[in-house]
């Protein structure tokens, strides 16, 4: 068995059914949670959304919602202001530009305030079942740490680096994985060296965490 087929396998025993911890029922909801997501933890973003969509049921009723209403519900979340901002911008491009419905295509989503590569790739996966994979801290530093991809690497270069290595079918599943293996196993700071399941295949500690 090859290095990246013994990678993928060990991380498939370690999250077998790995998929997003954002609460979400419909496209517009996954958006919003991944725009809240960015330098928050998933379970903040989590308990705020419910309120959130309880007060503001559809795309149209963000597009008119007071600036000052959205950012009253997320206020606990970073960057609050940003977020309401860009919400309430993309709600109404949505209307405005896509009849109502969020986009399927990698382009037009990067269109909307707020939504960047990583954003649209986790929609574009999640809900669109497209392959993707988002980098993210958590994938990028895994990524970097098991040696398919180097230090000064960009996210977008790692992105291409693990299309390019792993099969494309397992692209989300993949991504999924190793968010949750980067943050619960190989933090940033103390990984869990000693009980890792792919630490021949790692560099760590060497030059850089």
């Amino acid at each position: 068995m090859g290095r990246i087929e013994e990678i993928l396998n060990r991380l498939e025993g370690l999250y077998p059914e790995a998929d997003t911890m954002l609460a979400h029922e419909s496209a517009f909801e996954l958006l919003v949670a991944v725009i809240l997501s960015a330098q928050a933890t998933d379970e903040s973003v989590n308990r705020v959304t419910p309120d959130l969509f309880r007060a503001f049921p559809t795309i149209e009723a963000f597009q008119e919602a007071p600036l000052a209403e959205i950012e009253k519900r997320i206020r606990s979340i970073g960057l609050y202001r940003n977020k309401a901002r860009h919400i309430k911008a993309t709600a109404d491009m949505i209307v405005t530009r896509f009849g109502g419905k969020v986009p399927g295509d990698q382009d037009d989503l990067e269109s909307l305030p707020g939504v960047g590569r990583k954003t649209a790739n986790v929609v574009l996966s999640v809900w669109f079942k497209q392959p993707r994979i988002a980098v993210d801290t958590h994938v990028a530093r895994v990524a970097k740490r098991l040696r398919l991809a180097e230090w000064e690497d960009s996210p977008l270069v790692v992105e291409r680096k693990l299309m390019k290595v792993l099969p494309r079918e397992s692209w989300s599943a993949t991504h999924h994985r190793m968010i949750l293996f980067g943050r619960y196993r190989c933090t940033a700071r103390s990984p869990d060296c000693d009980a890792c399941v792919l630490k021949e295949f790692c560099r760590y500690p060497d030059i850089r965490p």
